[in-house]
């Protein structure tokens, strides 16, 4: 490690453009791309923003830590899934859940009503071919100004990515779990 001084001027200048809703994509084959977007979900409900969670892969009674935080201070979380693919019996039952799931999101999302709309793991719909590319494009486009959406998954579409204002790659590095570590408590769940 290389020891460096610290700024002492601010490295960036303010933007002069107009505050407005974001299209934010968490993708990437590391961890952390839900845990970010709750993250922000938490963050913009401490704001008092009106949040809206949609998991399109988790079903609707999932317990995981970040559920229960999120009944505790009031942010909806939604499951839209049956789970991912290979748990599933009837794959076409999961795809018309997905397409369902879209339908309320895409309401959401046009309706003004949310500072900040979560759309967790609709990568996967995607590119399974359960639910339009273009449609999820056009709604994204169609929104209203002041709307945030945030996108997460693996392999999110390019089409998505040059739509989006940010977008991160978690990138694996290691993981305990390939080390033969199960997933733990509370990190992974």
């Amino acid at each position: 490690m290389q020891i460096e001084t610290p700024p002492s001027e601010k490295p960036y200048e303010k933007p002069e453009g107009e505050r407005r809703g974001l299209v934010i994509v968490n993708t990437g084959d590391g961890k952390g791309k839900t845990t970010a977007a709750f993250g922000l979900a938490f963050r913009a409900t401490g704001r008092g923003k009106a949040v809206k969670v949609y998991q399109f892969m988790k079903v609707p009674t999932a317990r995981f830590g970040e559920h229960r935080l999120s009944e505790k201070v009031g942010l909806p979380v939604e499951g839209l899934g049956d789970g991912f693919s290979w748990k599933s019996r009837d794959l076409e039952h999961s795809g018309q859940l997905a397409r369902e799931g879209w339908e309320k999101a895409k309401a959401a999302i046009l309706s003004g009503e949310y500072f900040l709309v979560v759309l967790d793991e609709v990568t996967y719909p995607l590119i399974y071919g359960w639910l339009p590319l273009q449609e999820v494009l056009d709604t994204l486009a169609a929104r209203p100004k002041e709307v945030h959406v945030c996108i997460t998954g693996r392999r999110c579409p390019q089409e998505i990515i040059d739509a989006a204002d940010t977008v991160t790659e978690m990138t694996m590095i290691k993981h305990a779990f390939k080390a033969g570590i199960p997933a733990q408590r509370g990190i992974e769940d």
